[in-house]
């Protein structure tokens, strides 16, 4: 058997997000219906995470096993000529059998984008969250520096979250604007389901001034979700990043794309 690894983006819109479900397009199901036609023969695709209904991917890393001798070239072109025009593999490479998509990476990058200006996007609709509030990007940012450590998140994961741990690692948060676009990033260890949502939701209040910055302290260390923010909608949301040890020599691919 082989394992081979892909990189991969889709524009989740129309996907009820990664994980195949009874009812609904899955990223995961139909990279794995395109991947198992490649190699004729069923196979079964596993993703570094669970990018939820809506949410993007421009780094997403997902690894499969099979019999199948290919080259990277035709495991890439013959999987692409295959999927939906929303679904995107940008590199394939063999890995070593100890690898895994999820297991292995150490940390992810998340990207979300919010557009403030009084009007809507027809544009950017698909890619952001709109506000006509023009949000404090210093007061988010002074914010967004309570939760860097290892902590508790309970306040911002999902009611339904199936991680057996609250914990989690949050290495930087930046908050950056460029004209009327707020583009938050978050990179940590691993994140709980709507975990980032939850957080930007959070400093949306803070950056219009509903809420002091230290609100976010006190969010962390309360751990009711129920006193938080409201989640920030899905598609403002892309997974940019996943580092992996290099001894795997998986492709660096870090995208600066917004919008």
């Amino acid at each position: 058997m082989t394992r081979i690894a892909l990189g991969l983006e889709y524009d989740g819109t129309d996907f009820v997000g990664w994980q195949q479900q009874r009812q609904g397009r899955s990223v995961q199901q139909e990279l794995a219906a395109a991947v198992s036609a490649v190699a004729d023969e069923p196979v079964g695709v596993h993703g570094s995470g669970r990018t939820d209904a809506g949410v993007h991917a421009a780094g997403q890393v997902a690894h499969f096993d099979t019999r199948a001798q290919r080259e990277p070239r035709q495991w890439l072109l013959g999987i692409n000529s295959l999927l939906a025009d929303d679904i995107a593999v940008s590199w394939a490479k063999a890995v070593d059998s100890d690898f895994d998509a999820r297991r292995s990476a150490k940390w992810r990058r998340y990207r979300y984008q919010v557009l403030q200006q009084p009007t809507p996007s027809a544009l950017a609709r698909r890619r952001c969250w709109w506000v006509r509030d023009t949000l404090d990007c210093a007061a988010m940012t002074a914010a967004a520096a309570y939760w860097l450590g290892e902590n508790d998140f309970s306040a911002f994961r999902a009611a339904g979250c199936q991680s057996s741990s609250p914990l989690r690692r949050l290495m930087s948060v930046s908050v950056m604007r460029s004209g009327p676009l707020v583009v938050l990033e978050f990179k940590a260890n691993a994140f709980l389901q709507h975990m980032v949502r939850n957080l930007v939701g959070a400093l949306a209040e803070i950056g219009r001034g509903r809420q002091p910055a230290g609100w976010a302290a006190e969010l962390l260390v309360g751990g009711d979700r129920t006193a938080g923010g409201v989640t920030a909608p899905p598609q403002g949301l892309t997974l940019v990043e996943i580092a992996y040890p290099e001894r795997f020599g998986l492709p660096v691919v870090a995208s600066d794309w917004m919008f």
